[in-house]
């Protein structure tokens, strides 16, 4: 995603800071998130941000709001940013299931895709260790999941067809190991060299993976053993259909390939609430680009759609809240540019005009709140303002001309949460596997 603009300067920069010094509530323990609580009220839907992939403070507030809804408000399951098989071993692992392994630094160590501390760190183990003892007391189909939505694990996902349909069948397996053959010669970078060559064949593998996936839905009612196995080899399908639609599209300029992504998110999205019944609950983590409405920001006039906003189009009725999260300054676990090695980076103090600026100003250093609708309808609030996005690449010297998604803040989230200073994330150091296109390409979000 393109965030080259610099933060609008704004002539009512003190009123803002009143509105939100009024408005926002201090945010130090878990008693103060009970306005978040009562804002979600019934809501199905919770998306929580976070305004980097490196932060420590962003997962473990995600992790104490999504305790809380666990216990308090019964949601089933937990989707992220995250590729279907490796989150998929983790979901098992804390549901508590045979051969699942042995502790959450094995499952964890199994996350190769650059950039490997998105989820392999000792914030997301802290919370699936969390989520293995709840889930010891439950039935095992009341059990609280945690699955990826991302489109990037085409190899991965074909690997795992092929062993699950090797067992149970074998017609499927020959048209799997058919599709297998044709991306073969692009096995060397996975997606990058099958973009390239379909800018000159735009069909391609298309053919083979479709009938991949029509074979396989024609025949999931007979998958009936394992139902949460057979969820996951039907998914692996769909993202094997849309992987080759998203490495077609990476190619060329332009939004289609972030729609295509965003869009597979949300279907997995529908896939997961109706495996889970009518009467399902789920809470997303995803970067704010995600989940804050895209028609809040400058992405709407490039052509782009994001989860939040459609989720919020078509499930507004079943209640969708969006939660922002941002910071004024820290540090933060990224690369300098794509594939480098991950390395802790200062965040600089946020530029003059910004929305981070704006509530350190008016918070004088303490953590926020904010309940937008208080202040939804203010006039002043109707303009485009800086709002910090940090991706898996950053470079904090060019920060002030870049980093920033104009935004109308009320709009673009239901609620937010202003960290004043934050600090970088703790991953389990794993080396990368350099061949697998990278989570989060080519927009770094």
């Amino acid at each position: 995603m393109k965030t080259t603009k610099k933060p609008n300067s704004h002539n009512n920069s003190e009123e803002i800071e009143e509105l939100l010094k009024i408005n926002s509530t201090s945010l130090e323990n878990l008693s103060d998130l009970d306005p978040l609580i009562d804002l979600i009220g019934d809501a199905k839907y919770v998306l929580l941000g976070d305004a980097s992939h490196g932060t420590h403070e962003y997962y473990t507030w995600r992790a104490k709001i999504t305790q809380r809804l666990i216990q308090e408000k019964g949601f089933s399951f937990v989707g992220v940013e995250g590729d279907w098989p490796d989150c998929y071993r983790l979901n098992r692992f804390a549901k508590g299931y045979t051969n699942s392994g042995t502790d959450i630094y094995n499952v964890l160590n199994e996350f190769k895709r650059w950039p490997t501390w998105m989820w392999a760190n000792w914030e997301i183990a802290a919370f699936i260790d969390w989520l293995k003892a709840y889930n010891v007391d439950l039935p095992a189909d009341k059990r609280i999941g945690f699955y990826g939505l991302d489109v990037y694990s085409f190899r991965e996902s074909m690997n795992s067809i092929v062993q699950y349909l090797e067992k149970n069948d074998p017609k499927a397996l020959a048209i799997a190991k058919a599709a297998m053959e044709c991306f073969e010669p692009y096995n060397k970078d996975e997606g990058q060299s099958y973009a390239r060559a379909s800018s000159f064949v735009p069909e391609l593998c298309e053919k083979e993976i479709l009938h991949l996936l029509t074979e396989i839905l024609k025949n999931v009612p007979n998958y009936n053993h394992d139902a949460e196995n057979v969820l996951s080899t039907e998914q692996n399908a769909f993202i094997a259909r849309n992987a080759e639609k998203y490495y077609r599209a990476m190619i060329k300029r332009g939004s289609a390939s972030w729609n295509i992504r965003d869009e597979h998110m949300v279907s997995t999205i529908e896939r997961l609430m109706q495996f889970h019944g009518k009467e399902a609950k789920i809470i997303v983590w995803e970067h704010n680009t995600h989940i804050g409405d895209a028609r809040a920001t400058d992405m709407a006039a490039d052509g782009m759609v994001n989860v939040g906003q459609l989720l919020r189009e078509q499930y507004s009725t079943e209640g969708v809240i969006a939660v922002g999260f941002g910071s004024y300054k820290g540090s933060v676990i990224a690369g300098r540019e794509w594939g480098d090695s991950m390395r802790k980076i200062k965040v600089p103090e946020a530029v003059e005009g910004s929305w981070e600026h704006s509530f350190h100003l008016a918070s004088k250093g303490q953590n926020k709140l904010l309940i937008m609708n208080k202040i939804k309808e203010e006039k002043c609030l109707s303009s485009y303002i800086g709002h910090r996005a940090i991706g898996v690449v950053y470079n904090p010297e060019h920060e002030r001309f870049g980093n920033y998604v104009p935004t109308i803040l009320p709009k673009r989230y239901d609620a937010f949460i202003f960290l004043d200073e934050t600090s970088a994330l703790h991953p389990i150091n794993i080396k990368p596997d350099r061949i697998q296109i990278p989570e989060t390409y080519p927009f770094g979000m």
